[in-house]
């Protein structure tokens, strides 16, 4: 019988599983961390721009067309439609086919 698979440890190669020793292991897991990895999170979290921040010197970059002869919006998902997805008018409101 094999023994069982832990999927979640991290994978390396069986020929470098084999070649560790008691000894190596031991002196890895005693090996002093390193705080590199806190410094590197640090500096990538003051060029992280969050969310609602200052867009007022921003330009729109698409064209907004206005709501054609031809389409109506959705009274319940408020989307614009061609008149061909028109189902019904509940109540003199224009709802679509997927709504309906």
């Amino acid at each position: 019988m094999t023994k069982p698979i832990d999927y979640d440890a991290p994978r390396r190669p069986a020929v470098d599983a084999e070649d560790d020793s008691l000894e190596e292991l031991k002196a890895r897991g005693a090996a002093p961390q390193s705080a590199s990895v806190d410094l590197d999170e640090a500096e990538a979290a003051e060029n992280f721009e969050l969310p609602g921040a200052d867009l007022s010197g921003e330009e729109l970059t698409v064209a907004v067309v206005p709501m054609q002869p031809d389409e109506f919006r959705c009274a319940r998902c408020y989307l614009v439609h061609h008149r061909s997805q028109l189902a019904a008018q509940a109540d003199g409101r224009d709802v679509c086919q997927e709504c309906s």
